[in-house]
C-alpha cells in the first residue's frame, strides 16, 4: 500500500507539473513588440543578402552583417512588380513576378472552418504577416565580371506571358513560364509545373548561355516567416502543435523560431529539404539535385521593422560553358501534412507529422486507425474500434490489474486494522502489511504496473488523433461534426467525467483519509 501510496504521490506531482507548465504557457507575459524602425531598404537588402550566402564558397556569419553583401538593388524591396494567380482543383496561388516568389497560397479543398465552408485555407500569405517562399540564382565571382547582373535572384523581375493561369477540365498539368534576360545573352527561364490533384509543384529553372564567358552559378531557396505571437500558435485538448522550421539532412530536425534567432544554423548537407510547419499544414522546398548543398538560418528585419525568421538552402554551383544550356530542377509543397503522401515525395518528409518521442508506436497506430478507415469510411467509427483492439490487445494485463485491485479491495479493512493496532510504528505497520500481502499472495504493484505499460500506448494514440489533418472537419454523427475541436456541448467530456469517477470508486478505497480526498478531487 505504501508503493501504490508513493506512485500516486508522483503522479500528483507530475500532473501538478503539466498543470503550472500549461499555466506558464497561458499567462505569460507577451514580449513587447519591437519598435518601429525607419530602416532604408538598402539596409534591409544588405542584411538579406548576407544571410542569403551570396557569394563565395563558405556560409559567411549571419545577423551582423560580417559577411560581404552582393550588389543588390536600392529600391523600395516591397513587391510592386505585377503578379500571376494559378488556380488548380486543390490550389490556388499567386506568384510575383518579381523573383518568382510565391507570396500566397490558398487551399480550397480545405476551408477555414464549416461554417465557411466557401473561404479556403490560406497557408501562404503577404498580409497581415509574412510567410512566402522564395528561390532563386546566384552566380558565382568571376574576374572582371559582373556577376550580380548574371544570375536572377528573387529581386530580378521576371516577364510573364499573361497574368492568370487555370487548369482546364481534362488537363493533368498546367505550366507556367517566367522569363528573364541579361544584355549579355544569358536566358533563364523559371517554370512552374501544377499537376491535378497535387499539392507538389515543380519548378525548374532552363539556362541558356548565349554569352561569351561560361555561367557559374547555384541556385537557391528559401522559406520566410514572420514572428508569431505564441497565443496564436495552434492548440487542441491543452497540448500545442509545433509551429517553427523543420530540416533533413541524414535525419529529421525541428527549429523553434526563437533558437533560429539564438543559433543560426550553418551546416553543409548532402540532399536533404528544408520546410516550416504548422498544426495540420507544410510548406517545403525539396530540391532534386542529391549534391552537397549549404544549409542555414537566420532572423531578419523586415520592411516595417519587425522580424522574419528564414531557413534557406543553396545548391553546389554548376558550370554552363558559352553556347550551352543547363539548369536545376526543385519541388515545392504547399499543403496538409498527409502522411502517406509526404512519405512518397521525399525522405523523412512524414515526420513533419509530429509525433515527437512516440513516433516508434504512434506510426503503427496510424496505420491501424488508416486501415480501419479504408473499411469502415468514418473516422470517428475507426477511432471508436481502434479503441477497442487496443483494449483488446491489453487485455490481459487489465484483468490482471483488475484482479490485483479487487484482492487489495478485499484486504482493505484488515489493512485499516492493521494501521489502527500499530499506529504511528510505521515499522511494524509495514512488516505486518508485507506479510499480510505474502500472505493472501498479493502483489502491491499488481495493479499499477499494468496501467503503466498501457501508458505511451494511448499517449501515441492522443497524438494520432491530436495532429491527423485527416480528422479536420471530419464528422462522426449527431452534432459531432467535427473531430478536430472540442465537443460544443460537453456532453463527451462530462460523460468521460462520470465513467472516470464510477471507475474510480471501483478502485481500494485508500486508508488514509486525505489520499482519498484527493483521489476523489482529480
Amino acid at each position: 500500500m505504501e508503493n501504490q501510496r508513493s506512485l500516486l504521490y508522483i503522479a500528483l506531482l507530475f500532473t501538478g507539473f503539466l498543470l503550472y507548465q500549461a499555466w506558464v504557457t497561458d499567462h505569460a507575459p507577451v514580449p513587447p513588440a519591437p519598435p518601429a524602425q525607419a530602416e532604408d531598404t538598402n539596409t534591409i537588402a544588405k542584411n538579406e543578402a548576407a544571410t542569403l550566402a551570396t557569394s563565395g564558397d563558405d556560409i559567411p556569419q549571419t545577423g551582423e552583417g560580417t559577411a560581404s553583401p552582393v550588389e543588390v538593388p536600392t529600391t523600395e524591396k516591397k513587391d510592386i512588380a505585377p503578379t500571376i494567380k494559378v488556380v488548380t482543383d486543390v490550389l490556388e496561388v499567386e506568384i510575383s513576378t518579381q523573383g518568382g516568389d510565391i507570396i500566397s497560397v490558398n487551399l480550397p479543398t480545405y476551408p477555414v472552418s464549416l461554417e465557411k465552408k466557401d473561404t479556403p485555407f490560406q497557408l501562404l500569405h503577404r498580409e497581415p504577416s509574412t510567410y512566402i517562399a522564395q528561390s532563386g540564382l546566384l552566380h558565382e565571382k568571376q574576374a572582371d565580371v559582373d556577376h550580380s547582373a548574371r544570375a536572377p535572384n528573387h529581386y530580378a523581375v521576371f516577364e510573364a506571358a499573361q497574368s492568370e493561369y487555370k487548369l482546364e477540365e481534362g488537363a493533368d498539368e498546367l505550366k507556367v513560364p517566367l522569363a528573364w534576360e541579361n544584355p549579355e545573352g544569358i536566358f533563364v527561364g523559371k517554370v512552374f509545373t501544377f499537376k491535378r490533384g497535387k499539392f507538389v509543384v515543380d519548378l525548374d529553372y532552363q539556362i541558356e548561355n548565349k554569352s561569351s564567358l561560361p555561367w557559374v552559378g547555384r541556385e537557391y531557396h528559401q522559406i520566410r516567416h514572420a514572428a508569431i505571437n505564441k497565443d496564436n500558435r495552434s492548440m487542441l485538448g491543452g497540448a500545442r502543435s509545433f509551429n517553427g522550421a523543420a530540416y533533413y539532412t541524414d535525419k529529421y530536425h525541428k527549429l523553434a523560431f526563437d533558437d533560429m534567432a539564438e543559433e543560426p544554423l550553418k551546416q553543409e548537407v548532402t540532399g536533404g529539404w528544408i520546410s516550416m510547419m504548422e498544426h495540420y499544414f507544410l510548406s517545403a522546398w525539396l530540391p532534386n539535385d542529391p549534391s552537397t548543398k549549404n544549409m542555414l538560418t537566420s532572423k531578419v528585419l523586415s520592411g516595417n521593422g519587425g522580424q522574419e525568421y528564414l531557413i534557406s538552402m543553396r545548391s553546389s554551383p554548376i558550370t554552363i560553358p558559352a553556347g550551352e544550356s543547363g539548369g536545376f530542377s526543385s519541388q515545392f509543397y504547399a499543403g496538409p501534412k498527409l502522411q502517406n503522401d509526404l512519405e512518397k515525395l521525399a525522405p523523412g518528409l512524414g515526420l513533419t507529422v509530429d509525433y515527437g518521442i512516440l513516433t516508434v508506436i504512434a506510426k503503427p497506430i496510424f496505420w491501424l486507425l488508416s486501415t480501419i478507415h479504408s473499411v469502415v469510411g468514418n473516422w470517428g467509427w475507426s477511432i471508436i474500434l481502434l479503441t477497442i483492439l487496443i483494449k483488446a490487445a491489453f487485455y490481459k494485463l487489465s484483468a490482471a490489474s483488475y484482479r490485483s485491485m479487487a484482492k487489495m479491495k478485499k484486504v482493505a479493512p484488515k489493512l485499516k486494522s492493521l494501521k489502527d493496532r500499530f499506529g504511528d510504528d510505521k515499522q511494524a505497520y509495514q512488516k505486518a502489511m508485507m506479510d499480510m500481502y505474502k500472505k493472501e499472495k498479493i502483489n502491491p504493484l499488481g495493479g499499477c504496473l499494468p496501467i503503466l505499460i498501457q501508458i505511451p500506448v494511448f499517449m501515441s494514440l492522443y497524438w494520432v488523433l491530436l495532429e491527423g489533418v485527416e480528422l479536420r472537419q471530419a464528422p462522426w454523427m449527431f452534432w459531432i461534426k467535427d473531430l478536430s475541436i472540442k465537443d460544443p456541448f460537453f456532453v463527451l467530456p462530462i460523460l468521460m467525467g462520470i465513467t472516470m469517477f464510477a471507475q474510480q470508486k471501483l478502485n481500494p478505497p485508500q486508508p488514509d483519509p486525505m489520499m482519498q480526498k484527493m483521489l476523489t478531487m482529480m
